[in-house]
């Protein structure tokens, strides 16, 4: 009977580990500078922490200054560890027409994209953006508090 379990054993350690994230393909320093700023292991690669998004005012796609000097600070940490390649994904509320927040949360994706690469010397390239809208709002859209904070970049950080 013993014998019986073993097999399913094995295979449930093998699955528990292909389910969790590859944490190999960063070095401990890596790891460590994005644990400090609130990144977080998810299936997609390490992503920024609700508490740290970059918002934005209503129909706005330009950062504020302080969010500005936020990013800069943040991407030249990560590239002095090795950091770069990084990917954004940027948010709206869900006021408005659907393709005008999709090109809307695009811009701000870009954005911050783009002061991200002029706080570093990682190439624009190194950099990618997505646009999605209103899709996954992190708070609810009844109130002005909720709408502020669907108004924002996710940081997700990849291996290369």
């Amino acid at each position: 009977m013993r014998h019986a379990f073993a097999p399913l054993l094995l295979t449930a350690a093998v699955l528990l580990t292909a389910c969790q994230t590859n944490t190999s393909t960063f070095t401990h320093q890596q790891v460590e500078a994005m644990q400090s700023y609130g990144f977080k292991p998810t299936d997609s690669g390490w992503s920024l922490g609700m508490s740290d998004k970059i918002l934005f005012d209503t129909e706005q796609f330009r950062l504020k200054p302080a969010s500005e000097q936020k990013i800069q600070g943040m991407a030249q940490h990560l590239a002095q560890v090795g950091i770069t390649h990084v990917h954004f994904n940027g948010y709206t509320d869900n006021y408005g027409d659907r393709q005008y927040n999709l090109t809307l949360s695009l811009k701000r994706a870009n954005a911050v994209a783009d002061a991200w690469s002029e706080g570093t010397n990682i190439p624009r390239t190194n950099l990618t953006t997505e646009g999605l809208g209103d899709k996954y709002p992190v708070a609810s859209n009844a109130t002005r508090e909720g709408r502020a904070e669907n108004r924002h970049v996710a940081v997700v950080i990849t291996a290369p």
